[in-house]
């Protein structure tokens, strides 16, 4: 089946219960609307959205059974949106203790350290959005404690997911394993006076729905790759209403940013139906990883999601240039060039990218073979993935509408670097995407030249 947009007469989440479905599929009541089928329970034991959780705070900790000594996690600036609050309203609950860190980083060392701090802690409660919610879920995740969140930015889809976004050692950055939050809080006032590049980094995010799709469709169709269609199922009513409120974003429109929120929920749920996160990270997401791990000095600062956000723009340029033509591409070989990953990458990193890159390139044989299966489907293929598309434009209106950067310039990187992660991106794992028939068809370097 595939799932495409829906009608503008299909009905929309009730914006006074924003956990409308989201409590369905907590429950495990959710059905498959055409199959029938049921899913047992998402890991997570509340998530609860609304207008305002001022004086709710304690109350809601203790609902999930987190007591004794209680370890408040929170960065400088999440602090003062909504921890110093948090904190204090957490006495009722337990003994608190703040641990404000400056500047995190997730990565393996900080976790590490930060576990050290909360040795002695029941429980953890972190406030904060991206690092901070994946240090505290990768260190509780190890020792089985209890630990949930208080969001205070929709910047990023990584509140539900399972999985902790860190660097290693190496500097490599990847998708650890680690436990859902028992509870995900949202106070919408304190998200929506949030400054506004975070919100259209969630956006940005949330832009790559189309692109990743199709690239983990067309995988699914030539290469018989995994594929499920709940994730999308869940999500894109949604997607439809946040996309009409994407101008509204940047003025911190409550009901713009709970649509937001809404989206990036039913995301990271997805992995609940999935246990993987193709359907939102696929060729687009290597880019901004490989920004991220190679930058070094030339990185802007940016958010993972602002970056996601240009690159879902790139991806949608490349899928483009094939599904526009009648005519399927015709791959060869895979031409590895260890040496020169070892020179951009490091050593250590370049050998775990290139153990990763090998397992999806072709040799000859398996280059004639993934050719003959493209000319056979892509007819069919080619129709199907272009009723998935957003057009290009569009997605660009709509990231610009939301605050977001369009290019790699207004993102603050040089365009020669910009080139260099969307010509070397699709090397770092092994998710095949269109990146990938691109450059084994060689074309690649003709469509980063037009990169800015």
């Amino acid at each position: 089946m595939i799932i495409t947009a829906p009608s503008p007469e299909e009905r929309a989440p009730d914006k006074k219960n924003w956990t409308e479905l989201i409590d369905d599929i907590c429950a495990g009541e959710w059905v498959h609307p055409d199959s029938g089928k049921s899913y047992p329970p998402a890991p997570y034991e509340k998530i609860i959205i609304k207008d305002s959780l001022d004086g709710a705070e304690a109350d809601l900790v203790r609902s999930l059974g987190m007591g004794g000594t209680i370890a408040v996690v929170a960065d400088t600036n999440t602090w003062e949106a909504m921890g110093a609050r948090v904190a204090g309203r957490l006495g009722a609950a337990g003994t608190v203790e703040q641990i404000i860190l400056d500047r995190p980083h997730a990565d393996v060392k900080e976790a590490a350290d930060l576990a050290g701090r909360l040795g002695h802690v029941d429980s953890v409660v972190a406030v904060g959005s991206g690092t901070v919610n994946d240090l505290c879920k990768y260190i509780t995740a190890h020792d089985g404690r209890r630990y949930c969140v208080f969001g205070t930015a929709p910047s990023m889809n990584g509140y539900t997911s399972t999985t902790a976004s860190m660097s290693l050692e190496s500097g490599l950055k990847v998708s650890l394993p680690a436990h859902a939050p028992a509870g995900f809080f949202v106070d919408l006032s304190v998200s929506a006076a949030a400054p506004e590049h975070l919100a259209a980094a969630g956006f940005g995010d949330c832009l790559c729905r189309s692109v990743a799709q199709i690239d983990w469709w067309m995988s699914h169709r030539v290469l018989g790759s995994v594929y499920y269609e709940e994730p999308y199922l869940i999500e894109m009513p949604d997607e439809a209403e946040l996309n009409n409120r994407a101008h509204l974003l940047p003025g911190g429109d409550v009901d713009a940013v709970g649509y937001l929120y809404r989206v990036l929920t039913l995301c990271g749920l997805g992995i609940s139906f999935t246990g993987i996160s193709n359907h939102g990270s696929m060729g687009e997401h290597q880019i901004s990883h490989y920004i991220d791990c190679f930058a070094g000095d030339r990185h802007p600062g940016t958010l993972h999601g602002q970056q996601v956000g240009v690159a879902s723009l790139t991806m949608a340029r490349i899928q483009h240039r094939f599904l526009s033509s009648e005519t399927p591409p015709v791959v060869g070989p895979t031409r590895i060039d260890a040496d020169d990953m070892a020179r951009r990458m490091g050593p250590e990193i370049a050998a775990q990218c290139l153990a990763e890159y090998q397992k999806k390139a072709f040799d000859w044989k398996s280059a004639d073979a993934f050719n003959e299966r493209l000319a056979e489907l892509w007819p069919v293929l080619r129709r199907e993935c272009l009723d998935m598309m957003l057009p290009v434009e569009e997605m660009q209106r709509l990231l610009k509408a939301a605050g977001g950067a369009t290019t790699a310039r207004e993102l603050g990187l040089s365009s020669d670097f910009y080139r260099e992660a969307v010509r070397h991106a699709h090397e770092m794992r092994d998710r095949f995407s269109f990146a990938d028939i691109a450059c084994d068809s060689g074309v690649l370097d003709d469509l980063v030249a037009a990169e800015t």
